[in-house]
C-alpha cells in the first residue's frame, strides 16, 4: 500500500521533449526489461499500449520460485494502492447516482469516529487532504497486517492519534482515508465493496482477472509474492487481505488493467465531468486515486503500490494515449521499469548503467561542483568529494558515489538518474539538472557549502 514514489527523486516533473516521437523497438523495450530481471530488481508482467494497438506485453521470472512456474501475461498479482483509482470511481459513481455527496462528511457514514475526525469530507479523504493518520505508519506491519480486521478495526487503530494537520490544510498520503471511503461506499449502496466493483466496474467491462485478493481463496494463476533477502529472494511475510482493504487489497493482470485504463479514460466508467475531477490535482499532484503532473503540454496520469512481496505501476499519457503497466511479485522494480518503458514509449533514449561510459575527472573540476542545491522545497541535494569521486546525498538519504560521463554529466546506478551541471559565462555553477525515468528537473545552487553530518 505504498506510495507510488519509489524515492523522492521520482517525484519530479515530467520532461516536455518529442512529443511525436515513435516508440522504441520490442525489442529494445524487452532488453531494458531484462536488465532489472538480470540484476534481481523485478520480476512479473509488464504491457505497452498506444490507442488501440499493443506495442509489447511480455512475462519474466516465476510466479512461485519454489515449483518454478514461469509468470505470463495473464499472471494475477496484488497490485497494492493502485487500487485507490477502483476506490475512488466508485465513489464519484455513487456521487452520480446521488447516493454520495464529495462534501459529506466522516460523520454521516461513521458517526463513531473522533469528533475532531467529523467534519472531514469524501472530497479531502480522496485528495488525501483531511489529515487522518495513515494506520500503516508508525506500526509493527508484519503483526499487524497479518490479523484479519473489519474496516472499523483498522480505523479504530489511529483514532487517539492527533490529525496530522488541519482538514484541507495541505496533502499527505493516508492509508486510512481510503479505507474510509471504502467504509463510506459500503453504507451508501447496501452491499459490500467488493460486491459494488464486480458488479460496476468488472463484470462489466469484461475484466475477468481482475479481484479481491482473499487468502484463502483458490486463485488460478496467482503469483506468489517474494522479497529480497541478503542471499537472494525470500518469501515475504504473510499479510490478511482484510487489513488493506480499500487502499489496497486487490489483484489483476496486465491485460485487465489495460481494458480498465481504456474505459477509464474512454469515458465508459464515470461522466465526463466525474473524471475531471478524478484527474484534476490538488494537493501535491494527487487528484482522486491518482497522481497528475503536467509541464509543456504533455500530462502523465498515474499510481504505483507496493504490497507484502509485489509492486506495481500504472501509467496514462493522455495527450498519445499511452498505457504502460509493470506488475512484480517482487518488491521494488515496478516503478523503475515503468519508468523506462513510459520513456521509450514517448520515444525518447534510456541508458542502461551497463551502457555508460566512464571517464575520469580531476579534483579540481569537482571542486567546482561541491555545494547545496534545492530540489524542492524541503528537500536538497548536496555534492562532495571522496577520494576522487563526486558524492551526493538528498535530504532523508544515504550517500551515492557518481560515475563521470563527461566533465560535467554524472550518473548513478542508485536511482538509474543523471545529473549534468550546468556553467554561467563566468564558470561559475549556478544549477545541476537531474534526469530520471523521463523526468527533469533543476535544481539551483542555493550554498557553495554543505550541511554538517
Amino acid at each position: 500500500m505504498t506510495r507510488m514514489i519509489a524515492t523522492a527523486l521520482t517525484y519530479l516533473l515530467l520532461s516536455a521533449t518529442t512529443l511525436a516521437a515513435a516508440p522504441a523497438s520490442p525489442e529494445r523495450m524487452d532488453e531494458i526489461a531484462k536488465y532489472y530481471v538480470g540484476t534481481k530488481q523485478f520480476s512479473g508482467a509488464v504491457l505497452v499500449a498506444r490507442g488501440d494497438k499493443v506495442l509489447f506485453s511480455k512475462a519474466y521470472e516465476f510466479a512461485n520460485l519454489e515449483w518454478r512456474i514461469p509468470n505470463t501475461t495473464t499472471t494475477k498479482f496484488r497490485i497494492g494502492s493502485v487500487t485507490k483509482q477502483f476506490t475512488a470511481a466508485a465513489v464519484l459513481l455513487l456521487v452520480e447516482r446521488g447516493k454520495l455527496r464529495l462534501d459529506d462528511q466522516i460523520k454521516s457514514f461513521f458517526p463513531e469516529a473522533p469528533v475532531i475526525w467529523h467534519n472531514i469530507t469524501l472530497a479531502q479523504l480522496l485528495s488525501h487532504t483531511g489529515g487522518v493518520p495513515n494506520y500503516t505508519e508508525g506500526t509493527d506491519m508484519v503483526k499487524f497486517s497479518a490479523r484479519q480486521m473489519t474496516p472499523t478495526e483498522i480505523v479504530n487503530t489511529v483514532r487517539d492519534r492527533p490529525l496530522d494537520f488541519l482538514p484541507g490544510e495541505r496533502m499527505r498520503y493516508s492509508n486510512t482515508g481510503y479505507v474510509l471511503l471504502g467504509m463510506a461506499i459500503e453504507k451508501a449502496n447496501g452491499m459490500s465493496y467488493e460486491k459494488f466493483l464486480q458488479e460496476n466496474f468488472w463484470t462489466p467491462l469484461g475484466m475477468k482477472d481482475t479481484g479481491y485478493d482473499h487468502y484463502e481463496t483458490l486463485i488460478p494463476q496467482r503469483a506468489s509474492g517474494y522479497g529480497r533477502g541478503p542471499d537472494g529472494p525470500r518469501n515475504s511475510f504473510y499479510t490478511d487481505m482484510s487489513t488493506p482493504f480499500s487502499a489496497g487489497a486487490l489483484y489483476s493482470t496486465v491485460g485487465d488493467l489495460l481494458i480498465w485504463e481504456r474505459a477509464l479514460f474512454g469515458k465508459k466508467v464515470l461522466s465526463d465531468a466525474s473524471l475531471q475531477k478524478m484527474t484534476t490535482p490538488n494537493k501535491g499532484d494527487y487528484g482522486f486515486g491518482l497522481v497528475i503532473h503536467t509541464v509543456a503540454g504533455r500530462k502523465v496520469i498515474e499510481h504505483g503500490g507496493g504490497i507484502s512481496g509485489f509492486n506495481s505501476h500504472l501509467t496514462y499519457f493522455p495527450e498519445e494515449q499511452i498505457v504502460v503497466v509493470a506488475l512484480s511479485n517482487m518488491s521494488g522494480g515496478a516503478d523503475e521499469v515503468a519508468g523506462k518503458l513510459s520513456t521509450l514509449a514517448l520515444g525518447e533514449a534510456v541508458t542502461l548503467p551497463s551502457e555508460r561510459k566512464s571517464v575520469v575527472v580531476s579534483r579540481d573540476v569537482l571542486e567546482q561542483y561541491v555545494g547545496t542545491y534545492q530540489i524542492a522545497p524541503n528537500f536538497n541535494i548536496w555534492f562532495t568529494i571522496d577520494g576522487a569521486q563526486l558524492v551526493s546525498q538528498a535530504t532523508g538519504q544515504p550517500k551515492f558515489p557518481l560515475g563521470a560521463e563527461s566533465d560535467a554529466v554524472f550518473y548513478t546506478t542508485a536511482f538509474e538518474s543523471q545529473l549534468e551541471f550546468q556553467k554561467d559565462a563566468s564558470g561559475k555553477v549556478p544549477s545541476v539538472t537531474l534526469k530520471q525515468n523521463g523526468h527533469t528537473v533543476v535544481a539551483p545552487r542555493i550554498s557553495d557549502s554543505i550541511p554538517p553530518p
